[in-house]
């Protein structure tokens, strides 16, 4: 199963530590997550379910560009990193 993990200042409305999910596609696996912890849908998606323009999300490695995310094909070994930046002084 893919892992999916969150930068630590998402863990007060994400789930504690990696999440494996069994799903096809990127848009899948953090809809499974949602329902997990349905706050943090939010921080990661606007109303439109594009990403917020200050998520920037890795699979093993590689950023994705935030075009056409959901449909990311996942596989089973994959490892998901969902970052929000930080802003202001």
């Amino acid at each position: 199963m893919a892992k999916i993990s969150f930068t630590a200042h998402l863990r007060k409305v994400a789930p504690a530590g990696a999440t494996e999910v069994a799903a096809a596609s990127l848009g899948d696996a953090l809809d499974q997550v949602f329902a997990r912890a349905p706050r943090l849908r939010s921080y990661v998606v606007d109303e439109q379910n594009r990403l917020r323009c200050h998520v920037v999300i890795f699979i093993n490695g590689i950023k994705l560009p935030p075009e056409n995310w959901s449909a990311q094909r996942l596989g089973a070994d994959d490892d998901v990193y969902v970052m929000q930046a930080l802003s202001g002084g």
